[in-house]
């Protein structure tokens, strides 16, 4: 199979699809990998390390896509790429389709067949493809939320980890998945007061046992909310419901209740954000004030550690983009009930069903 990676050209978003020790993979199962010129620069990753890999460097982006047969990147394609998708290519990416029309409807009108990282679900209902970057995206929230903590950047003018003498900030982290223990256990490591909260009684259990002591579970109802955030100094949302819209767990009445230079960190903007008043943001922009109460709603946190990334996404998603480049994507998906969860637009039709529902269109289940 002809596999092409082209360079990322969404705001800031420095990382690649796959490492140079991915590309020599797949390049020992007999595929040819076209690799965008200048596409691993920013993640640490020249193109003489890709070729050395076995790959062919490409020019411009509208060769790879050309070229290639699955197209393997990070983040969803964006308005410069749709035209450059066509019937019948497999792209294998980070799609987050829920929280984007236009992009569901440029992936329909392509005829391509797009299969997203995030919904890939394993048996046990974890999503191994999403893990790795919820790990980053984690504890970059907890670090990101601190920094803007600073008076200079808009936030309350507080230490996270306290001094001797003065106590450290309250986190308070909505969602006790991978995203949230993540923050919890960065923001634990700081010193902070963690409150951590979750609907799962049996997960809170676990986070009860295995957390550090400064962590304490909480369950996730309105009203025990609406008491935690009134002296948090930061506020992670971490909630993440698979290929579905993330529910609204703040909404803008509830910024009153917070102190004015509170910070809210919305990891769940991706899939439409888990505070009413989110809206995305880049790592060039990355903040904005709402009745005084800081936003960071960057839509790709990892993006700014992208050789970490990088190395974590092509870990976990290679064995999966091997057995697409082997077998096809049709008996690559029937022999693998994780990847068949992936398929969320198929030759025009939607067949993911939280995305068909969210903008009211028809669900049609892939039959292999």
């Amino acid at each position: 199979m002809k596999i092409g990676i082209p360079k990322e050209i969404k705001n800031n978003e420095n990382r690649v699809g796959m490492t140079p020790a991915g590309v020599s993979e797949l390049v020992k199962h007999g595929h040819e990998v076209y690799v965008q010129q200048t596409a691993g620069d920013n993640s640490g990753f020249s193109d003489k390390m890709y070729s050395d890999a076995g790959a062919k460097i490409l020019p411009t982006i509208e060769d790879v896509y050309q070229t290639a047969d699955m197209i393997v990147k990070v983040k969803e394609p964006i308005k410069p790429e749709y035209s450059l998708i066509r019937k019948g290519q497999l792209v294998f990416t980070y799609f987050h389709f829920a929280c984007d029309r236009e992009l569901t409807d440029a992936m329909i009108n392509s005829g391509a067949v797009c299969l997203a990282y995030e919904t890939v679900q394993l048996p046990d209902k974890s999503l191994p493809l999403l893990i790795p970057m919820s790990e980053v995206a984690g504890r970059m929230a907890t670090i990101n939320g601190a920094y803007y903590l600073q008076k200079t950047k808009g936030g309350k003018g507080k230490l996270i980890c306290g001094v001797p003498g003065v106590r450290p900030v309250k986190v308070v982290v909505l969602g006790g998945g991978i995203v949230g223990q993540a923050a919890a256990r960065v923001a634990a490591g700081m010193n902070a007061d963690v409150v951590i909260t979750d609907i799962s009684l049996p997960r809170l259990r676990e986070l009860s046992i295995t957390m550090p002591a400064n962590v304490n579970a909480v369950y996730s109802s309105h009203h025990n909310i609406e008491k935690e955030i009134k002296d948090a100094d930061i506020v992670i949302g971490a909630v993440l419901i698979p290929g579905d819209k993330a529910p609204h767990l703040i909404t803008r009445d509830m910024l009153k209740l917070m102190e004015p230079g509170t910070v809210l960190v919305d990891v769940a903007i991706d899939q439409g954000g888990c505070f009413e008043t989110s809206h995305p943001t880049t790592h060039s922009e990355p903040v904005y004030t709402v009745d005084g109460i800081l936003h960071y709603a960057v839509a790709n946190i990892p993006g700014a550690v992208p050789n970490t990334s990088t190395s974590a996404l092509t870990n976990a998603t290679l064995k999966y983009a091997v057995a697409l480049a082997d077998k096809g994507w049709k008996k690559a998906c029937k022999d693998d009930p994780a990847l068949y969860e992936g398929l969320n637009v198929v030759e025009g039709k939607v067949t993911f069903k939280a995305v068909a529902d969210v903008f009211n269109l028809p669900y049609e289940p892939v039959e292999l």
